[in-house]
């Protein structure tokens, strides 16, 4: 008997939950008998679902990156945030349920998943259209200085990709979350017209 579709995704969420800390703690190097045994379940059934960890790092990333762009809606959508704290969050959100992820080690998909690797640049650099529309909202609003967006955007992907591309992170004992808010903290203070500045977020400004 076919399982349904809603428990395929049901099945595949639970498995791409227990992967991730797996990822955490191991980075790449786990094994699919690591995430059978953690999940108390077969090996087979979970080739049921992925072909092999390409595709399950793969959907890994969709997963993830979906997260996060959810949560950088709801962020957006709050009309009781400022907009200056609303920028900071947008900006520094990884989504609750990914605090704890250790995405430093995505350095090693370059070389192992290059296929995989691109997917994640790519998701860097989509879904960015609310945000430029906040910046863009604060530059007419005077809370930010006048500058170029795209420049903007531009720093973002491309400091987060580095993270990505190389170990510097691991080196230095820096989890992503500490390296996301030190960028957008150096950012922000460079665009925040100064008066502004008052009301940001302690961990941002």
């Amino acid at each position: 008997m076919s399982k349904k579709p809603q428990d395929e995704q049901q099945l595949k969420r639970r498995i791409l939950e227990a992967a991730i800390p797996l990822f955490n703690e191991q980075g790449l190097k786990f094994t699919m008998d690591d995430l059978a045994a953690s999940l108390s379940m077969s090996k087979k059934t979970i080739y049921s679902v992925f072909r092999d960890k390409k595709e399950l790092f793969s959907e890994m990333v969709d997963y993830v990156f979906d997260a996060i762009h959810k949560s950088k809606a709801a962020i957006l959508e709050n009309e009781r945030l400022p907009l200056k704290e609303k920028l900071s969050q947008v900006l520094c959100t990884l989504g609750e349920q990914f605090e704890e992820i250790d995405l430093s080690q995505l350095h090693e998909l370059q070389e192992k998943y290059p296929t995989v690797y691109e997917k994640v640049a790519r998701r860097l650099e989509t879904g960015w259209e609310g945000t430029v529309a906040l910046l863009q909202e604060g530059i007419d609003q005077g809370v930010l200085r006048p500058f170029r967006i795209p420049i903007f955007k531009l720093m973002m992907e491309v400091t987060l990709e580095q993270f990505f591309q190389k170990d510097v992170l691991v080196r230095n004992g820096i989890t992503y979350r500490q390296a996301l808010d030190q960028v957008v903290e150096l950012l922000l203070r460079g665009i925040i017209v100064p008066e502004a500045a008052g009301g940001m977020h302690e961990t941002s400004l």
